[in-house]
């Protein structure tokens, strides 16, 4: 996917998302299924959710960078219900999970896992960056490290077509 997508157009692939100068890049990234995260390019230190200005050193300089998606989970929540959800089934409860990021102690993000049953996913077990399509977009996923073991290289679809469906 061209990641030199104008901002219009950007903006129309991802509705009801708040974009901004400050997290463009991620959006882009998702567009061509990387996962992109804030850089210092001063310091090094890494910054999620992005903000303009490096927390550890005030610099600038603001890099985005591609992350490996490699990670443990930190935090896990089940839902059992909520707002509509393209590919959401509240009838079984539905994971979010906060990944602890490789990259650097106290980096995270959250999303969800995919392929795996909910006593499954646990604290502290291993993960890896996967992808889904959810209303049209991709969406960073997670798989746990031991379903991909044997499978395609992190950060690509573990199939041909994964859907949040298909999980």
């Amino acid at each position: 996917m061209d990641e030199l997508i104008s901002d219009e157009e950007l903006v129309t692939r991802f509705p009801g998302h708040t974009l901004t100068r400050d997290n463009a890049a991620h959006y882009r990234g998702r567009l061509a299924h990387r996962l992109v995260i804030n850089r210092c390019g001063d310091c090094g230190t890494w910054r999620h959710p992005p903000k303009p200005v490096c927390p550890a050193c005030w610099s600038w300089n603001i890099v985005p960078t591609e992350v490996s998606g490699q990670g443990s989970i930190f935090m896990t929540v089940f839902l059992h219900q909520g707002p509509p959800a393209e590919g959401v089934d509240y009838t079984t409860p539905h994971p979010v999970v906060t990944v602890a990021l490789d990259e650097q102690e106290g980096l995270r993000f959250t999303s969800t896992v995919v392929g795996a049953a909910g006593d499954a996913i646990r604290i502290a077990e291993r993960v890896e960056l996967d992808w889904i399509e959810r209303s049209g977009t991709p969406l960073p996923v997670f798989r746990l490290a031991s379903t991909t073991a044997g499978s395609s290289a992190a950060g690509t679809s573990t199939s041909a077509a994964v859907t949040e469906a298909g999980r």
